[in-house]
């Protein structure tokens, strides 16, 4: 993808009580590309331009007590924003509805290229009446309220970010980081997106996917060995034979005992476990490969593309073509 050029103007919007790390984290990932260009000669300015904006142009106080200062107020900002963002935090709740806010995002709404939000950033969306319609997502812990209170929304619990048209929305704190690293590659190409991506020491995309909750991470680890060292074992040989008979003599016991110990160290059963780590590693390959559903099902242990679907439609909620459809297009950009 050939670099745009000229500098794109990067507004967030911040208000009292809202995550340092929703604001900082996203900027941090646009500024740092443009050093890395600058850097390495690709180009001679800046190919972002990044700035807070708030109710009052002046300092603000984070959820965690920290002080930042907005360069803008709301009243200040005209035109020619490429893209805005609004962050989310403790004080969404309260200024959710402001007037002036909603007033400043429905007019930029209107010019912008780009409009997103990080986590709770969501609701100044939704309460704009900006995602009626449209897919969305937010914090892990807010979406379910996303859903209730703006039943017009499509919300997605499971996804890192939603891109629907020209409107973007990220899950909770740092996938604000991976959403705006996603923009810089929609910009100036992978290549650029990828050495920020390593300059930042974070995954370009993260291996988990789409998925705010990784197989990994949504059932517990075992506090010791043996068990701990075959999740290992499972994660990293997901096509394997991974009958309860082939991993209990792993650990040397029975198949009984086995069962009983690894559901009380992990909190599920090793059949869910084994199952869970392959549609996980499906899921994955889905996104970021072209594969056939006969090798995808070879390399995740799901055997047969019917087995597959079976596990999808249980698991994720989705047969594996819509999920493909889904996670690796690119929509169109409308804002409208």
């Amino acid at each position: 993808m050939p670099e745009k050029r000229g500098t794109l103007r990067v507004a967030m919007l911040a208000y009292p009580g809202v995550q340092m790390l929703d604001v900082m984290g996203p900027l941090e990932v646009f500024s740092r590309t443009s050093r890395w260009l600058k850097d390495n000669g690709r180009r001679a300015d800046d190919a972002y331009g990044v700035e807070i904006v708030g109710l009052t142009r002046g300092p603000l106080r984070a959820s965690s007590g920290l002080r930042f200062y907005a360069d803008r107020s709301v009243s200040e900002v005209g035109r020619g924003v490429d893209t805005l963002m609004i962050a989310g935090g403790m004080g969404t709740e309260r200024y959710r509805s402001n007037p002036e806010l909603l007033r400043f995002i429905r007019r930029q709404a209107r010019s912008v290229r780009r409009l997103a939000s990080v986590c709770t950033g969501a609701f100044f969306l939704a309460e704009a009446g900006l995602l009626k319609g449209r897919r969305a997502t937010t914090h892990w812990g807010s979406c379910e309220e996303l859903a209730r209170s703006y039943p017009g929304v499509r919300v997605e619990s499971d996804t890192i970010f939603v891109q629907d048209g020209a409107v973007y929305t990220s899950a909770g704190v740092t996938a604000g980081m991976d959403l705006a690293l996603a923009l810089v590659e929609e910009d100036q190409g992978r290549e650029t997106a990828l050495a920020v991506a390593r300059a930042l020491v974070m995954f370009l995309r993260r291996p988990g996917g789409q998925a705010q909750f990784s197989a990994q991470l949504s059932v517990q680890q075992a506090e010791r060995e043996p068990i701990r060292d075959l999740q290992t074992f499972v994660l990293e040989h997901p096509g394997g034979d991974l009958s309860v008979e082939r991993l209990a003599r792993r650990v040397a016991m029975s198949p009984r005992n086995f069962a009983r110990v690894f559901t009380r160290e992990v909190g599920t059963t090793p059949a869910r476990y084994v199952n869970s780590v392959r549609v996980e590693t499906a899921r994955r390959l889905l996104e970021e490969t072209s594969d056939d559903l006969e090798t995808i099902c070879a390399m995740s242990g799901l055997s047969t593309p019917e087995a597959m679907r079976r596990a999808f439609l249980r698991v994720v909620g989705v047969p594996p073509g819509h999920y493909r459809e889904r996670f690796n297009r690119h929509g169109k950009r409308r804002l409208a």
